[in-house]
C-alpha cells in the first residue's frame, strides 16, 4: 500500500488528507473492468483496468469464469487505491456499477460456484424461448392478461399481455441451466443454492458471505423480478418452475451491503452502492426528474426514460426497469434499445473505410449526401419499437458510384434515425413531456449522430465531460449514503457537460423526407429470416 499519510507528512497535509472524502468505484463491463477513485468534488484521483476474459466452451455460449474474475476485481481495486495515493483505511466507501442479466449460482455453504457466469449475450436459451412463446398457454396467458387489463385497467396486466421472452433474458438462461442441471433445481427447493447476478456475487465475496443481497435496479433487469409489486415474481417463476427460496433479499440502491474484509485490501471499506449499469449511468448523468432522457450509444443504443414513481408498461418492447430506490424514493424507468450502434461503426473499420471509428466522421463529411444510399442497423434484429428479431442488416440503394463516404454518411444517419424512432415511439406511448436529454457512451464522441439526433427530435442533447458516468453514478450514491453529499443539489452543481447539440430546425426539414424513404428500406429489412427463426440478440441489456 501506498505509504502517503505517514508521520512524515507536514501537518497542513495531514490536515487536508483528513477533510478529503475518497469514494472508490468499481465498473465491471463487458469489455473491462474498471476501478476508479472519486474526491468530494466529483474529480477523479485514480483509476485502475483490466480486461475482462470472456469464455466460449460451446456454440452460443458465453461464460465468465469466476475464480479469474475474482483475481481481476482484486486486482484493480487495489491498483486504484495504490495510484490514488491513499490508503484503504481513508476509503469513505465504495460503490459498483455491473453489467447486467450475467449471473451465477453457488453452493450456500461452501461458496463453491455451481457453474461459470452465464453472460448477457449467452443464447444457448434461444430454442426454449421460442418454445415459451408459441406454447399454447403462454399465448392463453396473453389473452387472458389483455381481458384482465381492459376491464381492471392495470398496468401490470399489459405488461404480461406483450411479453416475450428472449435469451437475454436471466428468466430464460436460467431455465437453460435448471433443465440441464435437473440437480441444481432439486438442491434449490432444499435452499442449499445461491443465485445471483454479478452484484450478488461480488458483495458475497468481499463480505466473506456475510451479504446475500441485490438492489432494485439490477433485480428488475433479470425479467424475474415484478417492478409493479416489488417482489421477485411469484408468477413469472411459478410458471417457468424457479424455486423462489434461491433469490437475494433486495436492499435499497444505496443500501448498506455491508463491508469488504479488512485482509482484502488492509482495512475494512463500507459498500455503500449498488447499480445495473445503465441506471447507475442515468444517476450519473443527473437525470432525476420525470421526463429526463438518456441515450447511451455503445455498442448497442439505449434510451432511458425517466417515468417516476409508477412502472411504465408497454406495448412497443421498452422494458420496465426500477432506476434506483433510495430511502423514501423510488423511480422507474422506460428503456428501449437498439442492439446495432457502435457495432455498425466497427463493420465500416472491417471494411478498410477508416482505420480508427473516431475518423467516421471525417469520412462521411466528406460529402453532403449519401446519394439515396440507406442503411438498416439491423445485424441483431430490430428491438423497440418494431420489435423485429428476424430483420437483417441491410444496405440499400448501391449503385457503381456508391463511395466509401456515402456508406460511411448512411450507417451515421442511420443511428440518428434510430435515436429520433426510439424517442418518438417512447414519447407517444408514456405521453411524458420530455426535459433534459443527455448521451454518452462511446458513439456520443461523434458530433455527426448526436447533432442530426438532436435536428430530428427538436431539442438540444447535452455531452458530458466525464466519460464513466456508471462510475460517477455510483459514487454519487456511495457519498449520498455516508454524508459526502447532503442531497442531489449538490451533484447537479459537480456534473460538467462538454457540449450541448442545438437543434437545427432547417436540417429537421432537409432530413424528414430521408427519414421517411429509410423507413422504407427499414421495412425491406424486416422478416427477412422467416417465421420461427430468431437472430440471437447478443448486444441488448447489459
Amino acid at each position: 500500500m501506498s505509504s502517503s499519510g505517514s508521520e512524515s507528512d507536514p501537518p497542513q497535509v495531514e490536515e487536508e488528507r483528513k477533510g478529503k472524502k475518497n469514494l472508490l468505484s468499481l465498473d465491471i463491463g463487458t469489455s473491462n473492468i474498471r476501478c476508479f477513485m472519486y474526491d468530494q468534488y466529483g474529480t477523479q484521483t485514480g483509476r485502475f483496468m483490466e480486461a475482462m476474459e470472456v469464455e466460449f466452451p460451446e456454440p452460443n455460449a458465453v461464460e465468465i469464469n469466476p475464480s479469474k474474475l475474482w483475481k481481476k476485481i482484486e486486482k484493480v481495486i487495489t491498483g486504484c487505491i495504490l495510484d490514488s495515493g491513499v490508503e484503504a483505511c481513508e476509503v469513505t466507501a465504495m460503490g459498483m456499477s455491473v453489467q447486467r442479466g450475467t449471473f451465477i449460482v453457488w453452493d450456500k455453504t461452501t461458496g463453491k460456484p455451481i457453474h461459470n457466469f452465464i453472460v448477457w449475450q449467452d443464447t444457448r436459451s434461444d430454442k426454449i424461448s421460442q418454445m415459451w412463446n408459441t406454447s399454447y398457454w403462454f399465448r392463453a396467458i396473453q389473452k387472458a392478461s389483455r381481458c384482465l387489463h381492459f376491464f381492471i385497467k392495470n398496468n401490470k396486466y399489459l405488461a404480461a399481455a406483450v411479453l416475450n421472452f428472449q435469451p437475454q433474458h436471466a428468466s430464460m438462461r436460467l431455465v437453460w441451466l435448471l433443465q440441464k442441471y435437473p440437480d441444481i433445481k432439486a438442491r434449490a427447493r432444499r435452499g442449499e443454492i445461491c443465485f445471483g447476478t454479478l452484484d450478488t456475487w461480488v458483495i458475497w465475496k468481499l463480505t466473506g458471505g456475510k451479504t446475500f443481497a441485490s438492489e432494485y435496479s439490477s433485480a428488475s433487469s433479470t425479467g424475474l423480478y415484478d417492478p409493479f409489486t416489488l417482489n421477485w415474481s411469484g408468477f413469472v417463476c411459478n410458471l417457468l418452475g424457479i424455486p423462489l427460496e434461491i433469490f437475494p433479499e433486495i436492499l435499497d440502491t444505496n443500501g448498506d451491503f455491508g463491508v469488504c474484509e479488512a485482509d482484502l485490501f488492509g482495512a475494512e471499506i463500507p459498500i455503500r452502492a449498488s447499480a445495473g449499469d445503465q441506471q447507475a449511468a442515468m444517476f450519473g448523468q443527473g437525470c432525476f426528474d420525470v421526463g429526463d432522457l438518456k441515450f447511451t450509444l455503445g455498442t448497442g443504443a439505449f434510451l432511458t426514460l425517466n417515468v417516476g414513481r409508477k412502472a411504465h408498461a408497454s406495448a412497443k418492447g421498452f422494458y420496465p426497469v426500477i432506476g434506483w430506490k433510495i430511502g423514501d424514493e423510488l423511480v422507474h424507468l422506460a428503456e428501449g434499445c437498439s442492439n446495432t450502434c457502435g457495432g455498425a461503426v466497427e463493420w465500416i473499420k472491417k471494411l478498410g473505410f477508416i482505420k480508427s471509428c473516431s475518423e467516421i466522421d471525417q469520412t462521411a463529411e466528406l460529402t453532403c449526401s449519401t446519394g439515396g444510399l440507406y442503411f438498416v442497423p439491423a445485424f441483431n434484429g430490430l428491438q423497440a419499437p418494431v420489435m423485429d428479431f428476424t430483420a437483417c442488416g441491410a444496405l440499400l440503394g448501391i449503385t457503381l458510384s456508391t463511395q466509401p463516404c456515402q456508406i460511411a454518411r448512411a450507417v451515421l444517419e442511420s443511428l440518428a434515425f434510430r435515436n429520433y424512432e426510439l424517442y418518438q415511439a417512447l414519447q407517444t406511448e408514456t405521453n411524458i413531456k420530455v426535459g433534459r436529454i443527455v448521451c454518452d457512451g462511446g458513439v456520443s464522441a461523434s458530433n455527426f449522430v448526436v447533432s442530426l439526433s438532436s435536428d430530428m427530435i427538436g431539442q438540444p442533447i447535452e455531452r458530458r465531460s466525464e466519460a464513466e458516468m456508471s462510475a460517477l453514478g455510483v459514487a454519487f450514491m456511495a457519498g449520498l449514503a455516508t454524508g459526502v453529499w447532503d442531497d442531489k443539489a449538490e451533484l447537479l452543481k459537480l456534473i460538467r457537460t462538454e457540449r450541448t447539440f442545438t437543434s437545427s430546425k432547417e436540417n429537421r426539414q432537409k432530413y424528414k423526407p430521408i427519414f421517411h424513404q429509410w423507413h422504407r428500406a427499414v421495412e425491406r429489412a424486416m422478416h427477412w429470416y422467416g417465421h420461427g427463426k430468431v437472430v440471437p440478440c447478443s448486444e441488448d441489456i447489459n
